[in-house]
């Protein structure tokens, strides 16, 4: 947890500042891993001194956490914008797609640096960032789900936080096709196809054509 008067020092700093502070730092470790990150790189390219740098943040920890808090608030307005509605679960499903479309190319490297994120070796610091990235989304897209079988939009036979997984699965999977090479290339493997060539369309319906027949498919 970062000290609270870092937090206040960063906080009293000017948005152009911070944006700018959160923009250079989520480069660096989404292009270098966590460990590789240098924090006194991000100061220079940032255009503050690492003297400063150390008063807005304690640790490189604290700077890479507040990253993640950055990337976080986006993903979270993302999901509650769409969640809140009274749009059946294929409606938002569909929103859902289109939004990980949209997000990965608008914020590509918070994706890379939750990409990174998944290759964390420090178990203890993964399961923390674990906890704190996906506890709050698992919990949204659970709810969502259990509503839908509540309001009989879906199957009945579903356990809604296995799908609720599997759903997430298949989003994460395909943000990360759009800005990681190993994605990329896996993407292209499967259908023959750059996914930045492939029309968004295509995608969107083919994918909601999948989750739809999770969904709604009862033997």
């Amino acid at each position: 947890m970062m000290e609270k008067r870092y937090k206040e020092a960063f906080e009293r700093a000017t948005d152009e500042r911070k944006q700018k502070i959160l923009e250079v730092g989520i480069e660096e470790f989404a292009a270098k891993g966590y460990e590789n990150a240098n924090i006194n790189v991000i100061a220079k390219n940032a255009g503050i001194s690492i003297g400063l740098m150390y008063k807005y943040f304690s640790t490189k920890e604290d700077l890479f956490v507040t990253c993640i808090e950055q990337g976080m608030s986006i993903l979270s307005s993302t999901i509650d914008e769409i969640f809140q509605s009274d749009d059946k679960l294929l409606v938002k499903a569909e929103k859902l797609i289109r939004a990980t479309c949209r997000q990965s190319r608008k914020n590509a490297n918070y994706i890379k640096l939750y990409n990174e994120i998944t290759a964390e070796h420090d178990s203890k610091r993964a399961m923390l960032l674990a906890q704190a990235i996906e506890g709050a989304s698992s919990r949204k897209y659970v709810k969502c789900i259990t509503d839908a079988l509540a309001n009989g939009d879906v199957r009945q036979d579903m356990d809604p936080r296995l799908f609720a997984y599997f759903l997430d699965n298949l989003l994460t999977t395909l943000q990360f096709s759009f800005v990681c090479d190993y994605y990329r290339n896996r993407f292209m493997i499967y259908t023959g196809v750059d996914v930045e060539e492939m029309n968004e369309e295509q995608i969107v319906r083919q994918l909601l054509k999948f989750i739809e027949s999770a969904f709604t498919f009862e033997k």
